[in-house]
């Protein structure tokens, strides 16, 4: 195949992503492991399957069960939160044993074991969400209509635990804020004695309404939109344990923190909005609650009788408090897992007196089996391997505190895992590709197939170190070019935001595009600069109050870095190319520095921050009221006469995360102070781009504008 097949090619496999083995469950006594994936890395259809005694077995095969139904709007909402772009079972929970298996298909529910026997479909009150056995796989909860219902496995006893006061209530759903900023994707959570659960009432009632249509649909009416835009009314979120006997009781959460306990700043709300964790474990219910403003997080243990709270911690952070994934945890013996901040040093985890080492950047707490937890660490930010540290109540020694930490992974790449009993599932992306590794007692005894296709181009990044504040960058060149043969334009594609690497050792979609770039004749650079994670808080904190000076300051002096180590860069030629806050960055370079960047193709570009939803945006700029200025400096509407240099507006006319107001709104100021541009709208698309036919020929219409834009007249690659 030629490199010119790459974007129907990257089109066809969803970014690559279908044929991989994910979510993956691990049974208490490790024997089984339960995922899903689809047969190739063509198939779009997702499969249940079992990797057992060292072999995988196929669960459930979604073609056999009949032609799905309509997706439930709640189902479509949660699967966009989750960038889900795969069809078939795409998602499952299990009991405590993982024996019994359920999941959704179209709105109705199946339920299968995993010792054998079909998938049986279980009649329901009505189109089901987000399934979830209870511990001992005699029920099940869901979701539906904005009820929280449960039924028998068995097909018996389907009835509702809590039905919605009103039309903008709605039990067990997590709302957008928790789904889409907090990384909270579910909404309800059994009792391990499976006689009562805990459920969050979401009551969007408060926030702004916002319609989202397709014009290339007239025929369809709009669609309501509840966003919570910085500064304006989130939804409410409380707590309910219901009970199996048809009796509740109603968490009682603190409202506040008191002002005298929190960090105040320029803009102080100490208002406990925000619910990011909840987790019921054999000790009980244990959650979280956060500040609006973002300094405060307590956690809290519940009494599920009384719904009485008691305070287990107050962490506290003077810019804001970071959310670490998987965090709170407890072990076997109560101790809580929490994050530990070091400020001026790397993110780390406590529990009582044994903590990771300071050199450790933790990223994400994966389980606990016993007195051991396991989590995600970097001690080298182009890198993220699987540790696990055992619990110790010794005094902690200098630095490195107490307990027995180990690596489990091996080799560059980007490491996560499953784990339970003595099993741990390893799933490792390398700059070779993706393999999964089962191991038992710290020893393989198995793989877990990856159908993902090999690209028709193969990512040859150059790693660099660049400039005085170390930016981590991969330059891909061309692999016909040879040094000092000639100038070759620049192309940036950078993400250069919070909660995303691009500059890893690892092979990813980013890799093989930028890759597929510099065939056609450009030096292609990616940086992570300030703001992004993996190098530490005081890294990450750098950004507080200005999300583009320094994130554009670090692609200019990158540029520059890069260009003394590779003379064959033109800096005369220098196009960016992003998406999400790349889209946004690329942006503002043409709009505040035309005299470095030439040319700039800005995709699902949040344009308007005052815009973007209030625990993302006000964790970095505060709150718009009281902090305009901070706004204002980042934003582009407001500075859309700047504009010097070609600029294609690329943006999904469904997009209900960056909403397409964004486009709309910077591409009427660049109307109206004279600016010509660019404006690409996708019908139907969201800001996950799926359609085959669009998601291909959109590289292609990009690389077409740039090359007109800089004037490239090397064709003939």
């Amino acid at each position: 195949m030629d490199s010119l097949d790459l974007p129907r090619q990257f089109a066809r496999t969803r970014r690559f992503s279908l044929g991989v083995p994910r979510g993956f469950v691990v049974s208490p006594d490790g024997e089984r492991v339960l995922f899903v994936r689809s047969t190739a890395g063509d198939d779009p259809v997702s499969r249940l399957w079992v990797h057992e005694n060292g072999a995988e077995r196929m669960l459930v095969d979604p073609l056999g069960l009949g032609a799905e139904g309509p997706l439930p709007e709640a189902e479509r909402v949660r699967r966009e939160r989750a960038r889900e772009s795969s069809q078939g079972v795409v998602a499952f929970a299990t009991d405590h044993h993982a024996r019994v298996v359920a999941f959704a298909l179209g709105g109705a529910l199946w339920v299968v074991a995993t010792d054998g026997g079909a998938p049986r479909r279980i009649r329901t009150a009505g189109p089901v969400v987000d399934p979830r056995p209870s511990p001992d796989g005699t029920r099940i909860a869901y979701v539906s209509g904005g009820a929280l219902r449960v039924v028998g496995t068995d097909g018996t006893g389907d009835r509702a635990l809590a039905e919605p006061e009103g039309d903008e209530v709605a039990y067990g759903l997590a709302d957008h804020v928790a789904a889409e900023s907090m990384d909270r994707q579910r909404g309800f959570w059994w009792s391990p004695t499976s006689d009562a659960l805990i459920v969050a009432r979401v009551d969007a009632s408060r926030v702004r309404r916002w319609w989202l249509s397709d014009p290339a649909r007239p025929e369809l009416p709009p669609r309501a939109v509840r966003y919570p835009a910085a500064g304006t009314a989130n939804a409410e979120t409380s707590l309910h344990v219901l009970r199996l006997d048809g009796t509740r009781t109603k968490v009682l959460t603190p409202e506040r923190v008191p002002e005298e306990d929190h960090l105040s700043g320029e803009w102080t709300d100490v208002a406990l909005e925000y619910v990011p964790t909840v987790r019921w474990d054999a000790h009980g219910p244990l959650i979280t609650l956060q500040t609006r403003d973002q300094r405060s997080l307590y956690v809290l243990e519940v009494d599920p009788k009384s719904g009485a709270t008691e305070r287990v911690a107050h962490l506290r952070d003077p810019a804001w408090l970071e959310l670490m994934p998987g965090t709170p945890l407890r072990l076997g013996s109560g101790r809580v897992v929490r994050h530990r901040s070091v400020p001026g040093h790397t993110r780390g985890l406590g529990v009582g007196a044994t903590t990771t080492p300071r050199g450790l950047q933790v990223r994400e707490v994966l389980g606990a089996v016993g007195e051991r937890v396991w989590f995600t660490a970097s001690d080298d930010p182009l890198e993220t391997h699987v540790w696990s540290l055992d619990h110790q109540d010794d005094e902690p020694a200098p630095e490195r505190g107490t307990g027995t930490l180990r690596r489990i992974s091996e080799g560059p790449g980007i490491h996560t895992a499953a784990v339970g009993g003595d099993t741990v599932v390893l799933d490792s992306r390398t700059p070779e590709g993706q393999t999964v590794t089962v191991l038992r007692g710290g020893e393989p005894v198995g793989r877990i197939a990856v159908f993902a296709e090999e690209p028709v181009v193969t990512p040859r990044p150059r790693h660099l170190t660049l400039g005085e504040r170390a930016l981590r960058g991969a330059l891909h060149l061309p692999s016909w070019h040879t040094s000092g043969s000639g100038k070759l334009p620049v192309l940036l594609c950078p993400y250069a935001g919070p909660g995303l690497q691009l500059v890893v050792h690892a092979r990813a979609w980013w890799t093989i595009v930028a890759q597929w770039f510099a065939e056609q004749g450009y030096a292609v650079l990616v940086t992570d600069g300030r703001g992004t994670p993996g190098r530490g808080e005081e890294w990450a904190r750098a950004v507080h109050g200005d999300q583009l000076t320094p994130v554009l300051d670090d692609q200019v002096d990158a540029l520059h870095a890069a260009a003394e180590q590779c003379p064959d860069l033109d800096l005369s030629r220098v196009g960016i190319r992003g998406w999400s806050f790349g889209g946004f960055l690329a942006a503002g370079a043409v709009l505040h520095r035309p005299d470095v960047f030439h040319a700039a193709v800005a995709g699902a570009a949040p344009t308007d921050l005052r815009l973007y939803d209030t625990h993302w945006k006000e964790r970095y700029l505060g709150h718009p009221d009281v902090q305009p200025e901070q706004y204002e400096r980042c934003s582009l509407v407001a500075h859309a006469h700047l504009l010097s240099r070609p600029l294609m507006l690329v943006h999904g006319l469904a997009d209900d995360n960056v909403l397409p107001v964004h486009m709309l709104r910077l591409s009427a100021a660049l109307l109206a102070a004279g600016r010509p541009h660019t404006v690409l709208p996708l019908p139907g698309a969201s800001h996950l781009v799926s359609q085959e036919e669009v998601a291909a020929n959109l590289l292609l219409l990009e690389l077409d504008f740039l090359r007109k834009s800089l004037d490239f007249q090397n064709g003939s690659h």
